[in-house]
């Protein structure tokens, strides 16, 4: 039986626990359209709680994924966006997305499986 280590690296092991973590694909999804407010996200992702989607946020801005922006406005607002990390990030999901429609059978999806490109 072959060790995981020696068969993925630890940066693979790392992207794909990232990338897998519960509500962050569809996250990036919604990201991959352009910035995009706290309030935005929450009505496309209506099963998300806040504290949820805050805790996803703040663990892909960490890692340099998702930028957020304090605009100057009265009350100033916050919009979350893709960084070039994130949006290159996007070319790998639509592997995912790809394979999805072709190999998971789904009766709730609406359209086709892609994500927004630039």
């Amino acid at each position: 039986m072959t060790d995981y280590r020696r068969a993925c690296c630890s940066s693979f092991h790392r992207a794909v626990e990232l990338v897998g973590r519960r509500w962050t694909g569809v996250l990036l999804y919604v990201l991959a359209e352009g910035p995009t407010r706290f309030v935005e996200i929450t009505a496309r992702l209506p099963d998300i709680t806040p504290r949820m989607l805050t805790e996803r946020l703040r663990e892909l801005e960490l890692e340099g994924i998702v930028e957020r922006s304090v605009l100057p406005e009265s009350p100033p607002r916050v919009e979350y966006s893709l960084t070039r990390k994130g949006r290159e990030l996007t070319k790998a999901l639509q592997g995912i997305a790809t394979w999805a429609k072709r190999w998971i059978p789904s009766d709730s999806c609406v359209g086709e499986h892609s994500i927004p490109r630039d």
